[in-house]
């Protein structure tokens, strides 16, 4: 059985402190539009190479969604780099459902197969962060029965 750290733990915050660094190292190339040419270029490459499909063709608009992307990403990560919390994973872990779930959905309509790759990053990290949370809750008791009715 995997035990879980509980998010108040040490090994909590080294969890969202990984996985910030993730977010650091693969959404930094995002964060302008000189270093997302490149990336753009190096992505697409990797994805002939393994044959899942490169990139679509650049286009102004493209490229401001990525940076806006990659931009609050980076920043998102050197928060929880710098000043990691517990909340911090909770948060993160629901940003990440959000990501993959619209990875998903572009992978539905016949986006590149290399966001598959992406895709599975973001589900073990956000199940990661949300499953010591869920795990954690305090469920209430039953009511015992005591044979007093509803109300009385």
């Amino acid at each position: 059985m995997i035990r879980l750290p509980a998010p108040s733990r040490p090994a909590y915050l080294r969890l969202v402190r990984a996985s910030a660094g993730y977010d650091l190292v693969v959404t930094a190339g995002f964060a302008t539009p000189w270093t997302y040419a490149l990336l753009h270029g190096a992505l697409s490459r990797l994805g002939g190479a393994l044959g899942l499909g490169g990139l679509p063709a650049l286009d102004p608009i493209q490229i401001l969604y990525a940076n806006l992307m990659g931009s609050v990403v980076v920043v998102w990560a050197l928060l929880r780099l710098i000043r990691p919390q517990p909340a911090h994973g909770r948060y993160d872990a629901v940003a990440r459902g959000l990501f993959a779930a619209w990875q998903a959905y572009a992978l539905a309509h016949g986006a590149t197969r290399l966001l598959w790759l992406f895709l599975v990053v973001e589900v073990a990290f956000g199940l990661a962060q949300i499953l010591p949370w869920w795990a954690g809750r305090r469920v209430p008791p039953l009511p015992h029965a005591t044979g007093a009715t509803m109300g009385g």
